[in-house]
């Protein structure tokens, strides 16, 4: 496994800097937690990372290999967007077997919670069913880097636990970077967490650092401990 290396990411709209000189790492084994406010450009870096969003300026490695476009890195890389991806009118087995490779289908079609949901169509799911599919999917490629934009979101509890214990049962086979509104499921799965803020990407130490910089009032704090 190749250690992911992002630097020098600089990305502006309207003469508006949103990511300036951006640096991130990611390994096998790591889950990377990335927060901050609505705006400050989280879901833009990782469509930079991913290779669908341009930028003035980005240099990402994986090993020894540079990734310039989605093509590049599209054995290397894979993405979850917070839109709904999987098309309509197509049996779940149908999407698996097109979108995974033959040896990695195995462990999804005899999957407790996907067996029920094989010969249903995607449009026939609820949105948390979706939502688990495009996960499980995006997590079973062969992608080493695995890029998670809002997986929670819209979901009920009882998903979002089996989303965040298949991510850990996953875990040791690749690296992870997600990001979600839901700082605490962020925070409690991650190992390292990083924290945009104004286009600056820094290294969260520990939660009591998330007030300082303005992003947890203090008593979401004493409630996190």
């Amino acid at each position: 496994m190749k250690t992911l290396h992002v630097d020098s990411i600089n990305k502006s709209y309207d003469n508006n800097k949103i990511l300036s000189d951006i640096f991130l790492t990611c390994k096998k084994g790591e889950i990377v937690g990335l927060i901050g406010r609505n705006g400050s450009g989280k879901s833009t870096l990782l469509k930079i990372i991913f290779g669908i969003e341009k930028c003035e300026n980005k240099f990402i490695q994986i090993g020894d290999k540079v990734i310039n476009n989605i093509a590049s890195g599209r054995t290397l890389i894979n993405y979850l967007p917070q839109e709904n991806f999987l098309p309509n009118n197509i049996q779940i087995k149908s999407l698996i077997n097109l979108f995974l490779p033959k040896e990695n289908r195995h462990e999804l079609v005899n999957n407790d919670y996907i067996k029920p949901l094989l010969h249903k169509k995607n449009q026939e799911l609820s949105g948390g069913e979706k939502r688990v599919i495009e996960i499980l999917l995006i997590i079973h490629s062969n992608a080493e880097i695995i890029l998670l934009d809002e997986p929670f979101n819209g979901i009920s509890p009882i998903i979002r636990t089996y989303i965040i214990n298949h991510i850990r049962k996953m875990k040791s086979s690749k690296g992870y970077i997600i990001t979600d509104h839901d700082y605490e499921n962020v925070i409690n799965l991650a190992d390292k967490i990083m924290f945009l803020k104004n286009g600056v990407l820094k290294e969260v130490i520990n939660q009591k650092q998330l007030v300082d910089l303005g992003y947890l009032p203090q008593t979401s704090y004493d409630m996190l401990n």
